[in-house]
């Protein structure tokens, strides 16, 4: 029987949770930057890759997706999926030059890109996002994209809210990208094996290999965020954040798979 990419393993692998790359993404986001204590960032970055810089990104995204052949765009309920990113800027190690950042939390609310992520060192649990849509009219309820326009996005998981961010656009272009949309991002890839119970996973670090970048252009703004304690969730360990910028807009990207961090 030829192997699905995923399971289950059929002989069509028609049922496979996840088909092969390429994975196409477009999307609408919400993007918020944000300083934090920067040795408090040790709780979520590992050692292996470097030390917290103090500043981070939280994404909020209204994502459609897609293989090679399209076919999900015409069953939007394998398409469609919201989430919130975390990264966190890490300083380069000696040689490895220029600006990165790792993942250490991010959710989802469907299954398909919650493996889709795994696969490619995004650590994603199952969460639910809510953002503010712009609509491209000109009516009280399109939060269109012009000055003054309000969004408004939140992160629960496991019914607790968790994250809290709004942004009031400025209606100018933004001067730079933020977070994962501006520097390669790592995330850590690692199974346990069940034979031997008693020992953990040993994560490797990879960054995914994003091809054919489009984007609408962004629109900067000022914005509050704030993260809420959590019995399980671990995002409140950065402390008390202040935001420092804000962005919204579209962006189209392609994985194609991943490569060493």
């Amino acid at each position: 029987m030829p192997p699905s990419f995923t399971p289950p393993f059929t002989s069509s692998g028609r049922s496979a949770l996840v088909q092969a790359p390429p994975w196409h993404y477009a999307g609408w986001l919400v993007n918020v930057a944000f300083e934090f204590d920067s040795a408090l960032g040790a709780a979520l970055v590992p050692a292996a890759l470097g030390t917290a810089t103090g500043r981070g990104c939280v994404h909020f995204a209204d994502w459609q997706s897609c293989g090679d052949d399209g076919h999900e765009l015409l069953d939007p309920v394998y398409a469609q999926y919201r989430e919130t990113i975390v990264v966190l800027e890490i300083a380069a190690k000696q040689g490895d030059g220029g600006a990165r950042f790792y993942c250490p939390l991010i959710y989802v609310d469907q299954d398909i890109s919650l493996l889709r992520g795994w696969l490619q060192g995004w650590p994603k649990k199952i969460g639910s996002t809510w953002l503010t849509r712009s609509l491209p009219l000109i009516h009280p309820a399109a939060a269109p994209m012009s000055a003054g326009s309000k969004l408004g996005a939140s992160l629960s998981v496991k019914e607790r809210r968790l994250v809290d961010a709004s942004v009031t656009l400025s209606g100018e272009k933004a001067e730079r990208r933020l977070g994962f949309l501006s520097a390669p991002t790592v995330g850590a890839v690692g199974w346990p094996d069940l034979t031997r119970p008693g020992e953990g996973a040993q994560p490797r670090y990879l960054r995914a290999d994003i091809v054919d970048r489009v984007e609408s252009g962004w629109m900067s703004g000022s914005a509050t965020l704030r993260f809420h304690e959590h019995p399980v969730e671990e995002l409140a360990l950065l402390g008390p954040v202040a935001a420092t910028a804000a962005t919204a807009g579209w962006t189209g990207i392609t994985v194609r798979g991943a490569l060493q961090a």
